[in-house]
């Protein structure tokens, strides 16, 4: 089986892979550093907002609102949406419970059951990520020593981080505004590409040696899956952008991770497989469904960019592949007498990975396509 030599994947590797012109392909290497500079930027500008806005109302606290929205102003407006549900829902148990038990008892009991109570109704309610601001509300309104009432320090902290929030996602929506939706699409692009990579360090390992890389490879798609995945969670606050976006990316996302699954199931396939001649009898058609599907990651990976799908693969045809890799195997199976039992398991087992590979990528364009809702879908 010819295989490519594996490679880390850099953004300009990303931008050739896609297919975009110099001027895109330097575009996309500084536009990380644009967003790192426009996030703090924004930041910035939201907690000074915060602060002045304070000053003009006479909120000698105000700065907890500038707390709050730096807090809760995250690098998309998603992600904004997210944190700035959890800090208020925390902050409105945690000033109800820090009020309420603060009428009962002494310290330091009463405030040790009011931080237990509030996490344990926190848990109940599936708010984990408000648990803590929670409990950071209960101990300012029962802790704090300041003039007048519990339920006026209480109904103040409220306010300020309500002040926070509001100018965070005002922020966010208005100035320089980052959508999770767009980052996932391109994270997905990405991650493809280098699912692609990992097969071709698995493949290094099937009669040959193994990738010297292959567990980074493997560590990188872990990293890029559960950065997609929290980018898709962020996604699903925000507008769906037209039909069939937030399908489309979820599916996406899903097809990515049965895909890793396969490819890792493909890599204990491979294992001592150094000498397996076996599996040489399956050539050349086990090597060219292996050499599509390379190309399967790296078309797929465009469409996902251009976010078109309904456009066949040129000179792709993995059903095709399929069915020439299964009539050769019946041509081949007499011969299995001749080899060890542990050399033909592998062969077929490393088959069938590469056929579930194959159809996890056409199902992939084929069926995004549908959720998209795009005309003229062609079934190759």
């Amino acid at each position: 089986m010819r295989l490519a030599k594996s490679k880390s994947w850099s953004q300009q590797q990303l931008a050739i892979k896609l297919g975009v012109d110099g001027a895109a392909a330097q575009g996309l290497l500084n536009w990380e550093r644009k967003r790192l500079l426009i996030h703090a930027t924004r930041t910035a500008l939201a907690a000074a907002l915060c602060w002045w806005i304070a000053l003009r109302f006479g909120l000698h606290d105000g700065y907890w609102g500038a707390i709050s929205a730096i807090i809760v102003l995250q690098s998309n407006f998603g992600a904004t949406i997210t944190a700035s549900r959890d800090r208020i829902l925390g902050t409105i148990i945690g000033a109800a419970f820090g009020f309420g038990f603060s009428l009962f008892g002494v310290l330091p009991w009463n405030y040790t059951l009011a931080v237990l109570f509030a996490f344990i109704l926190c848990g109940l309610l599936g708010l984990r990520n408000s648990s803590r601001l929670a409990g950071v509300t209960i101990s300012i309104v029962m802790l704090v020593q300041k003039g007048g009432s519990h339920w006026v320090l209480a109904l103040h902290r409220v306010g300020e981080v309500f002040l926070g929030i509001l100018i965070a996602i005002l922020v966010s929506t208005l100035v320089f505004p980052d959508r999770a939706r767009l980052r996932l699409r391109d994270g997905l692009a990405q991650e493809f590409l280098v699912l692609n990579a990992f097969f071709e360090g698995i493949l290094q390992g099937f009669r040959g040696h193994p990738a010297e890389n292959l567990a980074q490879l493997r560590e990188d798609t872990l990293t890029l899956l559960r950065g997609n995945n929290a980018l898709l969670e962020a996604s699903r606050n925000e507008p769906s952008g037209g039909p069939g976006w937030r399908e489309g990316l979820g599916m996406l996302a899903q097809f990515g991770r049965t895909i890793f699954d396969a490819l890792v199931a493909l890599e204990l396939a491979v294992r001592e497989s150094h000498q397996d001649n076996y599996a040489a009898q399956l050539e050349p058609e086990l090597g060219r469904l292996a050499a599509d599907i390379q190309s399967g990651f790296q078309y797929l990976a465009k469409c996902i960019h251009g976010w078109r799908f309904h456009i066949p693969p040129p000179d792709i045809n993995l059903e095709e592949d399929i069915a020439q890799l299964e009539q050769r195997m019946d041509k081949v199976r007499h011969t299995g007498h001749n080899f060890s039992q542990a050399e033909i398991l592998r062969a077929y087992a490393v088959q069938l990975h590469l056929k579930q590979i194959a159809r996890l990528l056409r199902s992939s364009r084929v069926e995004t396509g549908r959720a998209i809702g795009e005309a003229q879908l062609t079934e190759s």
